[in-house]
């Protein structure tokens, strides 16, 4: 019966470039969500707006206060919240720490961990501590003076200028001469006042997706990126310029050095719901990129793609991922 179905919000949008991803996202959980356990209900999250939109097209506005809905049928309470907002305000936190301070579950990690992983520079940081190899980086503000040859003595040429906190490959640049650094850090700092520079890394690029599936963490089949592009920028995410191969064609002995170096990350910053962590192989070693902790769910994104290669569907990922919520 209706009643005891559970009221799911599904949260997309933010307020970032990577908006129109979201939406996709938040309309594939909706798609697949099992309509005999949930009733979905759409968020739109905007800057000045969180609204659902109803069945004769009216929009009403969510009550911030406890993150309610009062429809024509009654005021609805959420039993959890699907979180699918790809950056600002749904990856980095802020969301996480509004629903922590509610005491409504939702679907991906803590506040404090959205807002580490968030922060490449200081996940990579707290990373490489723990042992886990990462390319060498160069970090610029933007008030700091541009040394260029101080930064190509320390990373080398070709490397990468990326904004600190930004998804979807968007402000990133590879560079190859000592010319183009400066206009690769205007662009950068379009995204962001925070940039990092880090050495290229020539190898196979895999990335990894690590679940909680039920109750326990599970490493999904890897996926090898092989862009048409210079690097897996957004062109090649969204726009179908790159092959994205599942599982990789990569050794047995690789496979299992990955896998247990994306499940000790997992672990370590002790993570929830999803992540899909980005390395490349030098010879043997995988070498971390970074860690998404609210990953593409569009029928094209890979993480979708791995739990399909582990046999695992969209609405069982997607119902795992509310029991995981509501059982924490």
């Amino acid at each position: 019966p209706e009643s005891l179905k559970k009221h799911i919000a599904i949260v997309m949008g933010g307020y970032s470039r990577e908006h129109p991803i979201s939406l996709q996202s938040g309309n594939v959980v909706k798609k697949y969500l099992d309509t005999e356990k949930y009733i979905a209900y759409p968020v739109i999250i905007e800057r000045n707006s969180w609204y659902h939109t109803t069945k004769t097209g009216k929009n009403v506005e969510i009550d911030r206060r406890d993150f309610s809905l009062l429809l024509p049928e009654g005021k609805i309470r959420f039993d959890c919240v699907f979180n699918t907002v790809h950056g600002t305000p749904g990856e980095d936190g802020l969301l996480q720490a509004y629903f922590e301070l509610l005491g409504i579950p939702q679907t991906t990690c803590d506040s404090y961990q959205a807002a580490l992983a968030f922060n490449k520079r200081d996940s990579l940081s707290v990373l490489k501590a723990h042992g886990i190899p990462c390319a060498t980086s160069y970090y610029l503000n933007a008030e700091d003076t541009i040394k260029t040859e101080e930064i190509i003595d320390k990373v080398g040429l070709p490397c990468f200028v990326k904004p600190n906190r930004a998804g979807s490959s968007f402000g990133i640049s590879k560079v190859h001469t000592a010319d183009a650094i400066k206009q690769a850090i205007a662009d950068a700092f379009e995204e962001d006042d925070e940039i990092l520079i880090e050495s290229f890394l020539e190898g196979t690029e895999v990335s990894v997706g690590v679940i909680m599936y039920q109750g326990k963490p599970l490493v999904l089949p890897i996926t090898e990126i092989v862009s048409e592009n210079e690097f897996f920028d957004y062109e090649a995410k969204y726009e179908g310029k790159s092959q994205e191969i599942t599982p990789a064609r990569i050794s047995e002995a690789q496979r299992l050095q990955v896998s247990q170096m994306a499940l000790k990350i997992f672990t370590l910053l002790k993570m929830s719901g999803y992540t899909r962590s980005e390395f490349i192989f030098q010879k043997e070693v995988p070498y971390l990129l970074e860690v998404n902790t609210n990953p593409g769910l569009t029928e094209k994104s890979i993480l979708p793609q791995q739990a399909n290669a582990a046999g695992i569907s969209l609405p069982e990922l997607f119902a795992s991922a509310i029991e995981t919520a509501i059982n924490r």
